[in-house]
């Protein structure tokens, strides 16, 4: 457990944002909120989301996107919806929504043991309890990013043993598709109520899930690069058996997506791994004049799937 976390522990949340300097007081809030969470609701995704990720930004809409991590690479493709009677080609999807559209359809799917995830007020509800108010430009975000998943290929290309697991399909079937009116007799169901995912994804995701923490992706929700850094930890630390080293050239190859240098991705990198840090209590991971050094560590949430 970090220094932050002990502050809290010791002083509470009040007296530790008083010991610590004004820029580490939304970390003393995160742990703060992290470990007063009682309900420990369980979060899920994919392996293959947590060794790389998508874009952080906005790419331009015929451009795909590949991203190589540990032992597998993603390849994401632009593709083409018919809205309002016309096909439109979209763009791959991006940023801390799209990653929360994904985290929510993958929990449903693993919770339920089905495909087909329900939608509407549900989906309401999980947003309102993640602290997003959706309307206005935020219902505008999230209905693009929601057509980016449902157009989108995406491949995940394993290494080794894996190998070629999964390298076709998509993410979603079909019915992931925002209403216009959000003022319909429905009370404000944003999509279609049922989303069905891609066959070979949701077999992939069923054999291979990982646990979050709820109230951690709520933390990092506006933070997309800390919520790729927590999903990584925890899929990488508690699989560990020793101390595993990581350089900054392979940091630098996963997470860098947007930096020219190196010299600019460090202090992003480790201002994100702060923030991925407060939120996941007992991960185990120090700085190295090389890199950073990954621990074995309890998974963010030991709770078995109900």
């Amino acid at each position: 457990m970090g220094d932050i976390h002990r502050l809290v522990i010791e002083h509470g949340r009040d007296k530790a944002r008083a010991l610590v300097r004004p820029e580490e007081r939304t970390l003393v809030d995160i742990a703060a909120d992290i470990l007063a969470d009682e309900n420990q609701h369980l979060g899920i995704t994919y392996s293959g989301f947590c060794l790389t990720s998508l874009p952080h930004k906005k790419l331009a809409d015929d451009v795909p996107w590949e991203k190589r991590g540990h032992q597998v690479t993603l390849l994401v493709e632009p593709g083409r919806l018919k809205v309002n009677g016309k096909m439109k080609l979209f763009g791959v999807p991006y940023g801390a929504r799209a990653r929360m559209i994904l985290i929510y359809l993958q929990t449903q799917a693993v919770r339920t043991g089905r495909r087909e995830v329900e939608l509407g007020r549900s989906m309401r509800d999980w947003l309102t309890r993640m602290g997003i108010s959706v309307g206005g430009e935020t219902f505008r975000g999230f209905r693009e990013q929601s057509l980016r998943i449902s157009a989108c290929s995406l491949k995940f290309f394993w290494d080794g043993e894996d190998a070629d697991v999964f390298e076709k399909g998509g993410i979603v079937k079909r019915g992931l598709i925002f209403h216009d009116d959000l003022g319909d007799d429905r009370q404000g169901t944003l999509w279609n109520d049922v989303v069905q995912l891609d066959e070979t994804f949701f077999q992939a995701l069923r054999d291979h899930p990982v646990p979050l923490l709820e109230e951690a992706v709520r933390q990092l929700k506006d933070r997309s690069l800390s919520l790729d850094l927590y999903v990584w930890l925890a899929y990488r630390l508690h699989s560990l058996s020793r101390p595993q080293p990581i350089s900054w050239p392979s940091l630098y190859a996963q997470f860098g997506a947007g930096y020219d240098q190196m010299k600019h991705f460090k202090p992003r990198f480790v201002q994100a791994l702060q923030y991925a840090l407060a939120a996941y209590p007992d991960a185990k991971v120090e700085p190295a004049d090389d890199g950073v050094v990954l621990y074995p560590s309890r998974p963010p949430i030991a709770r078995l799937l109900a």
